[in-house]
C-alpha cells in the first residue's frame, strides 16, 4: 500500500476515534474529552488531506 494511501485510511480512522470522543464526552458531559474528541478530528481530517495531496503530487 503506497504511503498517500496510509495516510488517507490513518486519516480517516483518527477522524472515525475522535468522533467516538466527542460523542463520548457529550454523552458523560466531560468538556475536556469532548474538545480532544474534536481536536482528533481535525488532526485526522488535516492527515486525510496529506494523503491526497501526496497521491496527486506523486502521480
Amino acid at each position: 500500500m503506497k504511503n498517500s494511501t496510509k495516510d488517507q485510511v490513518r486519516g480517516k480512522l483518527e477522524h472515525v476515534k475522535g468522533k467516538i470522543k466527542e460523542l463520548a464526552g457529550k454523552v458523560t458531559g466531560k468538556k475536556a474529552l469532548e474538545a480532544e474528541g474534536k481536536d482528533q478530528q481535525v488532526a485526522g481530517k488535516v492527515r486525510e488531506k496529506l494523503g491526497q495531496v501526496e497521491k496527486v503530487v506523486g502521480k
